[in-house]
């Protein structure tokens, strides 16, 4: 992995390549900011160019050379992975190393490192992925011996707040107390959530989020999606990567929603309550999950709309099937009724949530849909 294959962060990137350019690496060094913004391919790309036998004068790894094949291949001898795993039946006390394959697969298909997918790889499917104990115990041996065939050990950890207590006290000895060959990398989503003592001494760089361009750029790239639609999920998922591909392998369902939504603008327009009745009914089949999403989907729509009238097109984020449907829906979508509108789904949501009757709770709120959508 090198620096120019990570969109933006050129900042942090040059901090990066300037600690290894001039010998000041810190012992332990805490990459942090939101999910999805390529803080583990930065981290990557680090141990890299550390390793690397022939970096070039433009600040990354050559790519060639033994350590370079070896990173791509994420074998190098003196980079280890340290990651939330679970404990089964048979793995009473698991490491990474038992899940290293698996990892090696995430790291494979999911460069931007996506909790959710990781979670959904174990067979044990209710069981929270986390760092036990035995990890720091296995990692202080493995730490204790001399390096293979380069200056600096590397330990790359995933998500260190998923330690356990246990786990996190025995790592913070460690890093108290560094091997003088050795170098923490800590990748998290969530700092707050990290031990204070474990964050305290390490050297904290902050990420910001991908913008909403490059998550496109990506979807585009990946997903050979229509530049219009890319940039309206890029949008939606607020600079995540992974969410941007979760909400992309969700398509079928936001047609679905889609098409409920449609469905219930028209009827309320027509004032059809009989088929008002009939909507809320498949919604309600739906289950309560769906429902909810649904809502979620269905105020975003509201949002966008209410924005659509502005004729302000940068600030409008919908697929190309949305924005036709706006063209003739928008203008009933007003500072009179948007407010009112995302209320009442606000409330058919915690109605919902807290297990009402689907079929009246859709219900009722299509009938005030009735009213709101003439008092435009």
């Amino acid at each position: 992995m090198k620096f120019s294959q990570i969109p933006e962060h050129d900042n942090v990137k040059r901090q990066l390549i300037d600690m290894v350019d001039d010998d000041r690496i810190p012992h332990a060094l805490l990459l942090h900011g939101p999910s999805g913004s390529g803080k583990f391919l930065l981290a990557r790309a680090m141990a890299q160019y550390i390793h690397c036998e022939n970096p070039g004068a433009d600040g990354e790894s050559c790519g060639r050379c033994r350590a370079c094949i070896q990173h791509d291949t994420f074998n190098h001898i003196d980079t280890h992975f340290v990651f939330p795993v679970v404990k089964t039946e048979k793995i009473k006390a698991p490491v990474s190393d038992d899940y290293i394959d698996e990892f090696r697969s995430l790291m494979k298909t999911s460069p931007y490192m996506d909790f959710e997918k990781w979670a959904q790889m174990f067979d044990k499917k209710n069981a929270q992925p986390i760092i036990y104990v035995s990890e720091s115990e296995l990692l202080e041996r493995r730490l204790s011996v001399t390096t293979a065939g380069s200056r600096y050990k590397v330990v790359i950890i995933w998500l260190p707040e998923k330690m356990n207590e246990q786990a996190a006290n025995k790592l913070l000895k460690i890093i108290e107390e560094p091997f003088h060959d050795t170098i923490f990398i800590l990748v998290s989503d969530e700092a707050a959530s990290i031990l204070p003592t474990i964050y305290s001494r390490c050297r904290p760089i902050e990420l910001r989020r991908l913008s909403d361009q490059a998550v496109a750029s990506i979807l585009e790239h990946r997903a050979a999606m229509d530049a219009t639609d890319a940039l309206a999920l890029a949008h939606i998922a607020e600079g995540d990567v992974n969410r941007a591909l979760r909400s992309l392998d969700a398509t079928s369902s936001s047609r679905m929603f889609f098409d409920y939504f449609i469905t219930l603008m028209r009827r309320a327009y027509q004032r059809d309550v009989k088929e008002l009745k009939k909507w809320a009914n498949d919604i309600a089949a739906l289950g309560r999950e769906q429902q909810l999403k649904f809502y979620d989907y269905a105020q975003r729509l509201i949002r966008e709309n209410f924005i659509y009238n502005f004729s302000m097109p940068s600030l409008n984020y919908l697929t190309t099937d949305e924005q036709k449907f706006s063209r003739n829906f928008a203008r009933f979508i007003s500072e009179n009724n948007a407010e009112k509108i995302i209320q009442a789904m606000n409330q058919a949501q915690e109605d919902i949530a807290g297990n009402a009757n689907g079929k009246i709770v859709n219900f009722d709120f299509a009938i005030k849909m009735i009213i709101y959508i003439k008092n435009f």
